[in-house]
């Protein structure tokens, strides 16, 4: 697969079981992500791996998580959240590090984890992995992010599910980008 086929036919595969990916498969998917623009040169990510028995773990860090912010959830919302990291064999969750830089400003810094966290995506898709970046309550949750092991400067950015896909993958669906271009002076 070439570069360009790989960037316009990527797409989240949510459905995953296992084998997870190697730990040759692992470390390409973290070399790409070292690759991603970085004022600056300061790295400002970090990344956790949870996998086999540990995604139970995590499961009951999520419950603890959702009833600090909900203590009346319901039976059936504590065991879905509880089976989250169950969906994938292998979760890495990407954390963005900020630091005070005389001039790289802490959203150029966010936004470069964030470059990190696509670029394993793709280096996933490259490598035949399954990969779909989920967030939601779960990667805002102070109980959670506390859990997990994350600083005061630090922000949970992806949980990113890894594995085998169950399915064939979709098609990516096809989109103008003229759609979402203008010219400027605006006449």
């Amino acid at each position: 697969m070439d570069a360009l086929e790989l960037l316009l036919k990527r797409v989240s595969v949510p459905r995953l079981q296992e084998p997870a990916p190697t730990a040759e498969q692992l470390e390409v998917m973290l070399r790409a992500a070292m690759r991603a623009p970085d004022h600056g040169q300061i790295k400002p990510w970090r990344f956790i791996t949870i996998s086999g028995d540990d995604r139970y773990l995590l499961g009951e860090l999520f419950v603890q998580g959702l009833l600090a912010a909900e203590s009346e959830a319901s039976a059936e919302k504590i065991e879905k959240i509880r089976n989250c990291p169950l969906r994938a064999p292998m979760l890495l969750v990407v954390v963005a590090s900020i630091c005070e830089h005389p001039t790289v400003p802490a959203h150029e810094q966010l936004l470069a984890a964030g470059c990190a966290a696509h670029a394993i995506l793709y280096a996933a898709h490259a490598q035949g992995v399954g990969a779909v970046w989920r967030t939601g309550a779960v990667a805002e949750c102070p109980v959670i992010k506390a859990g997990l092991g994350l600083e005061d400067n630090e922000q949970l950015i992806a949980y990113m599910y890894l594995g085998t896909p169950i399915n064939s993958l979709r098609k990516a669906p096809e989109v103008d980008p003229t759609d979402f271009l203008s010219t400027w002076p605006i006449r």
